[in-house]
């Protein structure tokens, strides 16, 4: 049956093993790494799952109807992936985000989906995206705040979607599951689903070393957009309510682990260059949290699966692209130069 919108080919992204990338003790060790790649979503990333669920649920609920706005404060993905499904059903769209220069490309693809879009204050972090947002709603009827940070419609759909992918795709052999923590949605319903098929299945999210707020650490800035919001998040909370943020498990998640911005840059850029898997700094800290585990005594010869959540062509505004932009602008310079008499050959990127 053929595809009758985008919206249809959301999901069933591919599962696969990388080797050449690893650490000489993951290879010591025999580990056997798969990553799930959620940049072939149509939107660029994981989020489209979660931005299609949340909206269709609230359509068979009546919340959301013809003519209605759809808005949401998200740190970017979340955003494109509403987008894009509003304008493929025809919902007028208003994405918040903080006004900095990484958003860039985000800024940039929610406009040509035809979404307007609202930049609040920096300084002001994930609560004062929520308090614009909740104060624009509140101000008539005609609005739909998706809330993605608390729409259970987001876990769901990795319980009925994500979750079952992995299982099939591994063939049926997860031993770890590694994935950041943005909303938390990812491992509340994958992490659910994996655990019910092998009980011994480890769940591991993954934070900035800079912002490790599930385990009772303050939050500082860091560069892995995606993950960090900075305040603990409510799905993982109702994991285990009412207990505190601390080191060690909660509910079905294992552990919580971290990677700097350093590191998500230099891992993302590693699965680049080594492996020709295009990811952004957030997979680049999943992935490294990846290696720290396939190291471990405990996991020889086992499987760990990792999330790729998004594309890294969305963060040429981001420090990941920084040295190769810098290269480039050299490179090309504006205006040409065009000149017929200087030799054919006027770069050779080797010898930048």
């Amino acid at each position: 049956m053929t595809d009758t919108s985008i919206i249809d080919t959301i999901g069933k992204t591919p599962l696969v093993r990388v080797s050449r990338v690893l650490t000489a003790e993951a290879k010591a060790n025999d580990a056997r790494i798969l990553i799930k790649l959620e940049m072939q979503n149509p939107g660029g990333s994981i989020k489209d799952r979660i931005a299609k669920a949340m909206l269709e649920d609230a359509e068979r609920r009546g919340t959301l109807k013809p003519g209605m706005t759809v808005v949401e404060y998200t740190s970017g993905n979340t955003g494109i992936g509403i987008a894009m499904i509003c304008a493929a059903k025809g919902y007028k769209c208003i994405i918040v985000m903080p006004q900095l220069p990484p958003f860039e490309e985000r800024y940039i693809v929610c406009r040509m989906f035809g979404a307007d879009v609202h930049l609040t204050a920096p300084a002001r972090g994930m609560p004062g995206l929520k308090e614009y947002t909740e104060d624009l709603v509140s101000k008539g009827d005609d609005f739909f705040l998706v809330n993605q940070f608390y729409n259970e419609a987001n876990p769901k759909v990795h319980y009925e979607t994500t979750g079952p992918e992995i299982w099939e795709q591994s063939g049926e052999n997860v031993d770890y599951f590694v994935t950041g923590v943005g909303t938390g949605g990812t491992a509340t319903g994958v992490g659910k689903y994996l655990v019910e098929k092998n009980p011994e299945c480890n769940v591991i999210c993954v934070e900035p070393t800079e912002s490790r707020v599930h385990v009772g650490a303050a939050h500082s800035p860091h560069s892995i957009l995606g993950i960090g919001a900075g305040v603990p998040t409510h799905f993982l909370t109702e994991l285990a309510p009412g207990k505190p943020y601390e080191e060690g498990s909660r509910g079905h998640v294992s552990e919580f682990l971290s990677a700097t911005s350093s590191e998500s840059i230099e891992w993302a850029t590693k699965l680049a260059n080594i492996e020709g898997i295009m990811v952004g700094p957030s997979s680049g800290a999943t992935f490294k949290v990846a290696m720290d585990v396939a190291a471990r005594p405990e996991a020889k010869g086992k499987t760990i699966v990792v999330i790729a959540a998004s594309h890294g062509i969305r963060y040429t505004a981001h420090p990941l692209w920084k040295e190769t932009k810098e290269e480039a602008k050299a490179a090309l310079p504006q205006p040409p130069n065009m000149s017929k008499e200087e030799g054919l050959l006027f770069w050779d990127s080797s010898k930048a």
